[in-house]
């Protein structure tokens, strides 16, 4: 089985690489636009910027190269901008769109011939609670939160598209968890997760959770924020 996680130089999307490659049936291609090195002869790293055409194909052609049909997509990638609304810039704004809408959507296209149809087939978007319809919104998130509600809709939407090919599609509405991230948008603030646990939940959601539920948005979280 190959899975593609995307964001895997640090935080969930590091842990995460780490605990799928446990599986020996598994092969991980770990995308980071920084050469991240992992241990498992399970896990190809591959380093490329999810944000262009020569990332994506970089992705594509890595894929190819191994042989194996595409099973599990996580698109873990995020981008995170803490600035009041009026101060936003519309680079600022396109920036954030870019990392975390627009390049999983076009990412997923780009690999979808390669993904297998059959029951294990899994794209996992990886959401906030900061996006999460009635969820508790803060300040200077405009950008962030927005865009992650804008990628839980897509999942869903495409859960319906690509139902007739047996490819689920779920999005994880993640709470906090102690990362480089959370602390830029809530420095000091002690999340009641690590990174780990985090990731072990995410690992086990994308290997199981198409079993039980298709096109959800699913809030992940102990406490706000």
């Amino acid at each position: 089985m190959l899975v593609i996680v995307t964001g895997t130089s640090k935080g969930i999307g590091h842990e995460l690489v780490k605990l799928l490659a446990v599986h020996q049936d598994l092969v991980v291609l770990a995308v980071s636009r920084t050469a991240t090195k992992f241990k498992s002869k399970n896990v190809i790293s591959v380093q490329a910027d999810i944000n262009t055409v020569s990332g994506r194909t970089k992705i594509y052609n890595a894929a190819v190269k191994t042989g194996k049909k595409v099973e599990i997509i996580i698109n873990n990638a995020g981008l995170l901008v803490k600035k009041p609304f009026e101060k936003l810039s519309e680079k600022e704004l396109l920036a954030v769109y870019s990392t975390n809408v627009f390049a999983p959507f076009l990412l997923i296209q780009k690999i979808l011939p390669l993904v297998k149809r059959n029951a294990n087939s899994h794209i996992v978007n990886i959401g906030s609670m900061g996006g999460f319809q009635g969820s508790s919104k803060f300040a200077g998130l405009s950008a962030y939160s927005s865009s992650k509600s804008a990628i839980a809709g897509l999942s869903e939407c495409l859960a319906e598209e690509l139902s007739s090919k047996k490819i689920a599609v779920n999005c994880l509405a993640l709470g906090s968890a102690q990362t480089q991230m959370l602390s830029q948008a809530f420095p000091g603030y002690k999340a009641p997760l690590s990174a780990k646990d985090m990731a072990g939940y995410i690992a086990w959601f994308a290997l199981e959770g198409q079993k039980y539920m298709n096109g959800k948005v699913i809030p992940v979280s102990l406490k706000t924020p």
